[in-house]
């Protein structure tokens, strides 16, 4: 009896419930990527992470917890450091996860991409966190957020975007936008645009400004200098809105469709993508958006 009262006692101390101790789900939770640690804590998980990677910054408890890298070159060093019950990391970084099951730590292996494989994510984090019906719900949920962005444009007109997602600081040199294999190229299409680079096989293409200007969007948005989103002034955008107006040629500035934006839900495949397309809706068709 002492033994159980002695188990019961240490299960009310730890704030994961105590049939997940003995179902052998995971306690201390390592995420190496942005979309790894906002679907954990999506997931209600987030008492359970102890480590996360530079670029997470999303929920702000998240940013406040030890780091272990980038997402591409996680530090194994600190990862152990961190005693985690599992690892979960992007299938990218490859050798990084390799070095950790060589360890024998137990590692997860997420591919980011389009919509199905952040679908899949979330339903292969419940599944081995043990919150299975969580992440049922959470796909529920998103899912729905999604119809109902495509059933609002459905019969709107099919504007054309160009998203630059990469860019030389402060000119329109060495842009890079988003193609057809990019899971905003889906976003784009449900929030009732068409990617005008979707014909591109890569999903990340490198543009010319003489080919932005051929391709004559009626909408552009440039995260092209804004990535790292952290201290991204109101200043900063409407100097990029402003580059943009002077390509007086271009539909999308004579028609003031030019928007700055610096926000992780632009490049985190993770649960807040639906608030992207939401945004997308927003930007494409504001008659249309809640």
């Amino acid at each position: 009896m002492r033994a159980l009262i002695a188990l019961l006692t240490l299960a009310a101390a730890l704030s994961t419930p105590l049939d997940a101790q003995l179902n052998g789900q995971p306690l201390r939770i390592v995420s190496t990527s942005p979309a790894i640690t906002e679907t954990l804590f999506a997931l209600g998980l987030g008492d359970r992470v102890v480590g996360v990677s530079r670029h997470c910054h999303y929920p702000p408890e998240a940013a406040k917890l030890p780091q272990i890298g980038t997402y591409l070159r996680p530090n194994v060093e600190a990862i152990v450091g961190l005693r985690p019950d599992l690892v979960v990391i992007q299938s990218k970084a490859a050798d990084a996860a390799a070095q950790l099951e060589r360890m024998k730590l137990n590692v997860l292996k997420l591919e980011h991409g389009d919509l199905a494989l952040t679908f899949a994510g979330i339903r292969a984090l419940g599944a081995r966190c043990g919150v299975s019906e969580r992440a049922a719900q959470l796909e529920r949920e998103l899912r729905a957020r999604l119809a109902a962005i495509r059933q609002r444009t459905a019969n709107r007109p099919r504007r054309s975007l160009v998203f630059i997602v990469g860019r030389s600081p402060g000119t329109l040199d060495n842009m890079t936008a988003v193609g057809r294999g990019s899971y905003l190229n889906e976003l784009i299409e449900i929030a009732g645009g068409t990617n005008a680079l979707a014909g591109t096989a890569m999903p990340y293409p490198k543009i010319s400004l003489e080919s932005m200007l051929g391709l004559n969007p009626d909408v552009l948005i440039d995260m092209g200098d804004m990535a790292e989103t952290v201290g991204v002034t109101d200043e900063h955008k409407r100097g990029v809105v402003a580059m943009w107006l002077r390509q007086s040629s271009l539909k999308a500035a004579s028609q003031k469709r030019v928007f700055a934006v610096a926000s992780d839900i632009f490049v985190v495949p993770g649960p807040r993508m639906v608030d992207a397309a939401e945004a997308f809706e927003k930007m494409l068709h504001p008659e249309t958006a809640k």
